[in-house]
């Protein structure tokens, strides 16, 4: 992921999903697509220019294919504002029948999501949840379907691989997270929910979060940061493109456990090497199939789940932790 974006990786999943059928809300617009007819799924990605978007596109794509639907990437160009333009035209142009929303704005396209609920399209909410609430799988626009990646869960999952990481590390153990964009609401969720994750332990000690952004220029001054002020850090968390960074400053001997937030396919072969101690790890691919899925069966009156954290459908609850993905054979589909 080349761009700070809303972007929130979480965990979590809920112990019950809500069920929705198809018919759209009080007052909504047309039926159904007959049997005869394709269903017609706009995928209304964070940017065609970004690898984790064309990633869940794959396995949207080849659902479509599968079901004998049409499919088609919308860009969004990382614009929340462009996003809500984009949907609301195809609410008017009733283009699709299905709408899959990775939103850059997880309020700026809440009420032409709403609108698209009550014209009768059906709306799919993958990745980055829309609203206010960033700590639920719960679609909070009504009627949707929501398959995503709350960054409160989140959080607290790289808080436990990190507890994880410290157990290894032995007493006073010291941690450093390095924050991606502190001005996203997002990302300041994810933080609160990590550093609330380490104070659990008394043997951790956090250390004063630093701006670690999305990038290895980022990654790369932010650790220098750290260990200017704390050499003797233990582990390192941060955006996976941060941690490259860090780890290239850190040097192959170092003794740092870095854990990354996200699953390209370079950063899943750094845990599975042992280079890395773990990664946040979705199956972007899988999470695209599924949520096609779940929008072109709802288009066509089927009764299905509303409600599904990404991390479910992952290996060991996106805990990728060495053992983990290699006893997976996991490959995550996409690249930095």
């Amino acid at each position: 992921m080349k761009k700070n974006m809303l972007l929130g990786i979480a965990a979590g999943l809920l112990g019950s999903l809500a069920l929705v059928g198809c018919s759209p809300a009080a007052g909504g617009g047309d039926a159904a697509p007959s049997d005869s007819e394709a269903v017609k799924v706009g995928f209304f990605g964070f940017s065609a220019a970004n690898s984790f978007a064309q990633a869940v596109y794959k396995g949207v794509e080849e659902t479509a294919k599968e079901a004998g639907a049409e499919a088609t990437f919308v860009d969004g160009q990382f614009d929340g504002q462009l996003q809500a333009q984009q949907i609301n035209d195809s609410v008017t142009s009733k283009r699709y029948d299905v709408i899959i929303i990775q939103a850059n704005d997880n309020l700026a396209v809440q009420e032409p999501l709403q609108k698209a609920v009550d014209a009768g399209i059906t709306v799919v909410i993958e990745f980055t949840p829309v609203g206010p609430q960033l700590d639920t799988t719960e679609p909070q626009v009504e009627g949707a379907i929501s398959i995503v990646d709350p960054p409160v869960g989140n959080g607290e999952a790289l808080a436990q691989m990190a507890t994880e990481a410290c157990a290894e590390v032995g007493d006073m153990c010291k941690v450093a997270y390095m924050e991606g964009n502190p001005a996203l609401p997002l990302d300041n969720a994810r933080t609160q929910a990590v550093l609330a994750g380490l104070k659990k332990t008394p043997d951790i000690t956090a250390l004063p979060t630093v701006t670690g952004g999305y990038s290895q220029d980022e990654g790369r001054a932010a650790f220098q940061d750290i260990t200017q002020a704390n050499p003797d850090v233990n582990v390192v968390i941060g955006s996976t493109q941060a941690v490259a960074g860090a780890a290239l400053v850190a040097g192959a001997d170092s003794k740092v456990k870095f854990i990354g937030n996200g699953s390209p396919e370079s950063a899943v072969q750094k845990v599975r090497s042992g280079e890395w101690f773990g990664i946040w790890a979705l199956d972007v691919v899988e999470n695209g199939r599924v949520a096609a899925d779940l929008g072109i069966k709802h288009a066509k009156g089927e009764t299905v789940e509303t409600a599904i954290d990404e991390a479910s459908l992952a290996p060991n609850e996106g805990i990728g932790t060495e053992q983990a993905l290699n006893d997976a054979d996991f490959v995550s589909g996409y690249d930095e």
